[in-house]
């Protein structure tokens, strides 16, 4: 049976500051809403850890380092505030708000988990977990003008996140945690921003990754029709980490190159990202599914493999697929909000709007990047 069909905006606009007044225009009811949500998450995880926040200076500070390393996203902030009718800083409060809550202390139970069988006819997916709280603050979004056409999902105000471009470059987001992290440096969905915006291969997206300036962490997976990696961003520095000696990439929400592992936060507080990722490593080394469909043409990792293979709960040993409770505070009530399956070559996504194991052949809704 088909689930609500989630809204679809088509940016377009010849400069930065144009695409992001078209952004903020279409979704200006939605940015607003989203953001009294994030104002009181900040507030509140804030104050569970003691801590006091000025968040319009640390918004500004990551702007200052936005605007050092590629002031076009600037310039598109600028744009989607004036379109929305909002302050300029909370606009960039919004696409900074990993960096703003890795200053509160945010916990991250129930974060993301990725999948990606790498090689030919690579293709992959997650599941993307996040607030309750934010289940209706997201979207679908084809966006037209920059270098490369992208279409993705994204929430009300933040200019990207999960993505792949007309040049058949994807990417997969899973945010991990650093010893350092803090919000001085340019916000990693401004990050993801780029590379959908302007990479035309797997080597460019790799060189915007390990060239950015970040100050909180994330591994951000590129998929190309006949490569993956994830490359895994800190304020301590870079890493690449190929795929496994089958081709495939199993990604929670730990660091896994050693230099990187040393500053670990994330794990360390909440190791069930370490039973995720345990959990799916088994799966995948068990599962053969992807040889007849790799043989016959087909993709390697669709959409009714990739649910089979993240649908687990608590008891099955790991929650990959996340439901909130019933009650509790805000910032405790964590969900997969979407399921996402992406296939490079075709430049296509496939979306369903929750967890994986409500996922049937009728709830995907397929997004294909334009062509300009």
């Amino acid at each position: 049976m088909s689930g609500p069909r989630r809204t679809t905006l088509r940016i377009t606009g010849d400069t930065p500051r144009r695409r992001g007044e078209d952004r903020g225009r279409q979704a200006r009811a939605g940015i607003t809403r989203a953001w009294q949500v994030y104002e009181e998450l900040f507030a509140t995880v804030a104050g569970g850890n003691a801590r006091t926040l000025d968040v319009p200076a640390l918004a500004l500070r990551t702007v200052r380092a936005t605007r050092a390393w590629a002031p076009e996203l600037v310039a598109e902030m600028e744009g989607v505030a004036e379109g929305a009718g909002m302050p300029f800083w909370t606009i960039a409060a919004l696409n900074a708000r990993t960096e703003i809550l890795a200053e509160a202390g945010a916990p991250r139970a129930g974060e993301c988990s990725t999948l990606v069988r790498g090689g030919p006819g690579t293709t992959g997916g997650q599941c993307w977990d996040w607030h309750r709280e934010l289940a209706d603050a997201w979207h679908l979004q084809t966006v037209t003008g920059d270098a490369q056409a992208f279409a993705g999902i994204t929430e009300h105000g933040i200019l990207a996140k999960i993505g792949v471009n007309e040049a058949g470059v994807g990417v997969l987001f899973n945010i991990l945690g650093h010893a350092d992290d803090a919000a001085t440096g340019v916000p990693v969905h401004l990050v993801a921003r780029q590379v959908l915006g302007t990479a035309g291969s797997f080597a460019e997206a790799v060189g915007v990754l390990t060239g950015a300036p970040v100050s909180a962490s994330t591994v951000i997976t590129v998929v190309t029709a006949d490569r993956a990696a994830s490359v895994e961003l800190a304020p301590a520095g870079s890493a690449v980490v190929a795929p496994d000696d089958r081709g495939w990439l199993v990604r929670t929400n730990h660091f896994l190159a050693p230099a990187l592992a040393a500053g670990e936060s994330r794990g360390r507080r909440e190791p069930e990202t370490y039973d995720r990722h345990r959990l799916l490593a088994e799966r995948v080394l068990t599962h053969d599914g992807w040889r007849g469909t790799e043989a016959s043409g087909g993709p390697a990792l669709g959409p009714d493999a990739l649910v089979r293979l993240l649908t687990a709960h608590r008891d099955d040993g790991a929650e990959v697929c996340c439901h909130a409770p019933a009650e509790g505070r805000l910032g405790s009530r964590w969900a997969t909000l979407a399921t996402v399956a992406v296939d490079p070559a075709e430049r296509c996504l496939r979306v369903h709007d929750g967890g994986p194991c409500s996922a049937g052949p009728e709830t995907w809704m397929p997004l294909t990047a334009p062509r300009r």
